[in-house]
């Protein structure tokens, strides 16, 4: 996949979203006591809000692509189900659940300590004993303004009773079916263009794999049982594989940086994968473009979704990943291109800044514990003329290319630059490093870039310097000074 791709044309695509909705609660605090009623955590709420889940969240995900995204499911005649719309609408869905007065909305309240669930409370009944003729008459109806569709299924009743009559109108109609399944009997899913179990799902029906190629007998044989044309098995750390009728797999790696929570991920490649393939992008680059989204998402809290410029980046990280793991002398043009690829992995960056016209061991240590601080160290250089203003006619007795390339050379600097005012402020308020670092000899308060760094929610640091070493000493010394 080019890393020039226009992601742009995904808003030309229209996805039809119909499946299982629900409203997805949370209450969120700190936990520092044990209950004397029972033996149970006390959290101190803190945060209280709610998410689209289900369905409905494959629908947030398709909208934050920018493309058209049509939800459709049922939902009971209560405040859940009003709120659940409301929040839909609100994020710019073009909703169309159905409520009936002998259903109630599904919803999951999670009470959330320190990143960590502690219980989830569930209502649900189901929908399998209201009548859906209403909802197939609609979702037929639809299918003229979309070019791509989702069935969603988390197995609550809204799908089972129309797919057959669903799907064989979609397949009349060429109309790519995208279906994200549930349970161990995938016959029910005859006709769709692409289902997308992950591992457990496909090991339920195929039996658990004991060797990738077992893995590979195990898929097609179960796409030749339930006459599946295309089939994408999500493997959690071990990427995807898309199988194709007489097509040699198409297996990707996992890109994942720090896996947070893995709720929703399914939701979001499904959601990619629809999106793509509406805006008449190839199967393997819906697939490539999917894996990445998941990565993304992965790296968030809770039901999430993936923007546009998120997954951009991540596929310029992909294409030049080189650039981020290589250390370099770089123009700050460069240099802001390459932090913020870094960012994207999740990396903190360290800047500081100095002549360093003779290279001591003072600063080799200085920069060695600068190097801690972070992932990623920034080294911003004064030019010569810098220099001559700070320190007299007689400096620097290297020049600022060779001063540049002996700190690349160390293997705790990561990235170079240099600059020709009296103060690195230009470069820190365009950075906007995560730490920013001087030595011992300078009060926190006066390090210039300080107000940038620290209103950006950074730190402001020094490292004690090691006493005895100095480039003015050195510089004395070797004129017998």
């Amino acid at each position: 996949m080019s890393s020039a791709i226009n992601l742009s044309s995904l808003a030309s695509s229209n996805v039809l979203i119909i499946g299982d909705v629900m409203l997805d609660s949370y209450i969120a605090g700190n936990t520092q006591r044990i209950s004397p009623e029972a033996p149970v955590p006390v959290v101190h709420i803190q945060d209280n809000y709610q998410r689209p889940g289900g369905a409905a969240n494959v629908a947030l995900n398709v909208r934050a692509l920018g493309a058209k995204a049509i939800l459709m499911g049922l939902i009971g005649d209560d405040d859940t189900g009003k709120a659940l719309n409301e929040e839909l609408i609100a994020k710019g869905v073009d909703s169309r659940l159905i409520p009936s007065a002998n259903a109630k909305t599904i919803s999951k309240l999670r009470i959330m300590s320190r990143n960590q669930q502690l219980i989830r409370l569930d209502t649900e009944d189901g929908f399998e004993h209201v009548n859906h003729d209403e909802l197939l008459k609609q979702a037929i109806s639809a299918t003229s303004e979309v070019s791509a569709v989702i069935l969603s299924d988390y197995n609550k009743g809204t799908l089972r009773p129309i797919l057959t009559a669903f799907l064989t109108h979609c397949k009349q109609q060429n109309l790519p079916v995208l279906v994200d399944p549930k349970g161990s009997d995938f016959s029910i899913y005859q006709s769709a263009t692409l289902l997308t179990p992950n591992m457990s799902e496909f090991e339920l029906v195929a039996g658990k794999p004991t060797t990738e190629s077992d893995f590979q007998q195990r898929a097609k044989a179960l796409m030749q049982t339930f006459d599946i044309d295309n089939l994408l098995v999500t493997r959690s750390e071990k990427g995807m594989s898309l199988f194709q009728s007489d097509i040699t797999p198409f297996n990707l790696e996992a890109k994942v940086r720090e896996v947070y929570d893995v709720t929703g991920a399914g939701d979001t490649v499904i959601a990619t994968l629809a999106t793509a393939l509406g805006a008449n992008y190839s199967l393997h680059d819906s697939t490539t473009l999917a894996n990445l989204a998941a990565g993304i998402v992965v790296g968030k809290m809770g039901t999430a979704t993936v923007s546009m410029e998120e997954l951009q980046s991540a596929i310029i990280d992909e294409q030049h990943s080189d650039v981020i793991t290589q250390n370099g002398i770089l123009s700050l043009e460069e240099l802001l291109k390459t932090t913020k690829l870094s960012r994207n992995r999740g990396e903190t960056i360290v800047m500081t800044n100095g002549c360093f016209d003779i290279l001591h061991a003072g600063h080799v240590h200085y920069l060695n514990e600068a190097r801690k601080l972070g992932d990623r160290l920034i080294v911003a250089v004064n030019s010569d003329d810098s220099v001559k203003r700070l320190k007299g006619p007689e400096r620097p007795i290297n020049s600022t290319e060779n001063r540049m390339l002996v700190l690349d050379a160390l293997s705790c600097v990561d990235w170079v630059v240099v600059f020709n005012d009296d103060t690195p402020k230009a470069i820190i308020d365009a950075v906007v490093p995560d730490k920013l670092v001087k030595g011992g000899d300078y009060i926190v308060e006066d390090i210039v870039g300080y107000e940038t760094v620290t209103q950006a929610g950074g730190e402001v640091l020094t490292i004690d310097l090691t006493p005895g070493c100095s480039t003015t000493n050195i510089i004395n010394k070797a004129r017998g000074q």
